[in-house]
């Protein structure tokens, strides 16, 4: 007997992807496999118990509350994007306000604690000594109780880490866990504990606490542990059931799906793959193919959420020839093919209702130094080719990267002026170094974050162009420029993109 964890807090808008691939594999083989989505659980725990009001907002987002979470799942909302963000921010208002006591700010995709930091083993550590202080203890002290003391067995429990935002709740879920069931065996794996177990000079403080730590694909090694034959293991598609996929906060059921690990591109300069040496793994395409019309078939999803770090061009084309039976949106590059415009049409005509887009600088000089392998010039014929196809483009853009200064940020503004009206949405970010990052190794670097476990470090910006003169631009020129403001005020707030196919999709789901 296996049980797979997907610990608080990541947006609660689809299920773990992670934890639905692992049971697949197992139950392939014929492991019993229990799955908890301990995230949306442990949120929807907070929301509903009962709290003192002392604001106007407040009482307002409590009164509302069955409406507000209700509506993220009426498709209606999403054509009234006021009806949605008041829905949203009342819901985040509540949860906000649930964790206060504890000092902790709980949120629909954060979490943060007063005195605990998730980048310091010490802090992760104390979390794991006292569970009790954690806001979601109530919640998954019976709940992991009640599935381990039913079971006469002894079954490995495993926890998907995967985002900071979950550290600090998986550790006090680990410290319980090993307090209670002292002879439990535990498995921590996912993208953050790939990101640390691979840092440079990594020494793991984990030891006692937790028994495998598991760095990439976990399938392999979760087989090793459980002392089975680990071959031909990966050919079993995800598997969802046991999680509750009628009470995710979206307007029907999204089906998250890899089609690969890693990068098919891994030539980015600063590039956290290629720090990590994360091989590029890709699933068959015509695997793929069969697996998502399979599942379209039997979910009827209202939306595919492919996962990739970028869609590969063949990937594409399968799915244009061979549609999947649902809209379906990913990550892609604004490569050649998008600049055909009757190859966007058949994407379109295939479920693409958005592709995200990391275009990351609007000025040629800093895309060349950073081995984008983007062409400006293909990227406005992108823009513009989904545009007309109906297919809407979700932009993300990078500021403060070493190669970039004030005027190539301006010329980033100015490209999006331009394409103001290809732009659905914008996700703006500010630079962060990787610790190790080969390409780094000529800027002077200095401490980013007061922790033994941070990925990312600081550094001088060989153009002065520090993250102080970068939020200023932010703040007081680039997000004010009014093709910009438009843009902006059109992002859902905290689901972000994960939401945001649903306001580019009309009645039919087109």
């Amino acid at each position: 007997m296996v049980i797979l964890v997907h610990p608080p807090v990541t947006k609660p808008s689809e299920p773990p992807a992670g934890i639905a691939r692992l049971a697949g594999a197992l139950r392939c083989h014929g492991v019993p496999c229990t799955l908890v989505d301990a995230n949306l659980e442990g949120l929807l725990f907070l929301m509903n118990r009962p709290q003192a009001a002392t604001d106007t907002w407040t009482r307002r987002a409590l009164k509302n509350l069955p409406h507000s979470l209700s509506s993220l799942k009426d498709r209606g909302t999403y054509a009234v994007p006021d009806r949605y963000k008041r829905a949203v921010l009342d819901i985040q208002r509540v949860l906000e306000q649930s964790a206060l006591h504890a000092g902790v700010s709980v949120g629909l995709v954060d979490y943060r604690d007063g005195e605990l930091s998730p980048v310091r083993s010490a802090d992760l550590l104390r979390a794991a000594e006292c569970p009790e202080a954690n806001p979601f203890f109530p919640y998954f002290q019976e709940r992991l109780s009640v599935l381990l003391e039913g079971d006469s067995s002894l079954p490995v429990v495993g926890f998907s880490l995967n985002y900071l935002s979950q550290a600090l709740c998986t550790f006090a879920m680990i410290g319980f866990l090993r307090r209670e069931f002292p002879n439990l065996p535990l498995v921590l794996g996912g993208g953050l504990i790939t990101s640390w177990v691979r840092r440079p000079g990594w020494r793991s403080p984990f030891g006692g606490l937790v028994d495998h730590l598991v760095a990439g694909p976990g399938e392999g090694p979760l087989f090793e542990i459980l002392g089975m034959d680990a071959s031909g293991n990966g050919q079993a598609p995800p598997d969802y059931a046991g999680l509750p996929l009628g009470d995710y906060l979206s307007p029907g059921f999204i089906l998250p799906y890899s089609g690969s690990s890693g990068c098919h591109w891994r030539r980015c300069a600063f590039c956290p793959e290629r720090g990590e040496g994360n091989p590029y793994l890709p699933v068959p395409t015509t695997r793929i193919v069969s697996d998502l019309r399979a599942y379209a078939g039997e979910t009827r999803p209202a939306l595919i959420h492919l996962l990739d770090n970028a869609l590969r061009p063949s990937l594409l084309e399968a799915l244009a020839e061979n549609p999947p039976g649902a809209p379906w949106y990913g990550f892609t590059r604004a490569g050649r093919q998008l600049a055909d415009f009757d190859y966007c049409l058949a994407l379109k005509e295939s479920g693409c209702v958005m592709l995200k887009l990391g275009m990351e600088s609007g000025d040629q000089a800093v895309l060349d130094r950073m081995q984008k392998g983007l062409s400006l010039n293909t990227v406005s014929k992108v823009l513009k080719n989904l545009q007309r196809a109906g297919i809407s483009a979700y932009v993300y853009l990078l500021f403060g990267t070493p190669p970039e200064n004030l005027a190539r940020a301006r010329r980033t503004l100015a490209f999006v002026v331009r394409h103001r009206a290809a732009i659905r949405f914008l996700n703006l970010a500010i630079f962060n170094l990787p610790i190790g990052a080969a390409d780094g190794e000529a800027l002077q670097t200095r401490r980013f974050y007061a922790g033994d476990l941070s990925l990312y470090t600081d550094f001088v910006h060989p153009e002065g162009w520090d993250r102080r003169h970068i939020r200023q631009f932010l703040e007081r020129e680039f997000k004010k420029a009014p093709a910009v403001a438009s843009i902006l005020r059109h992002h859902p707030p905290h689901f972000t993109s994960n939401h945001a196919p649903f306001f580019g999709m009309d009645g039919s789901g087109r």
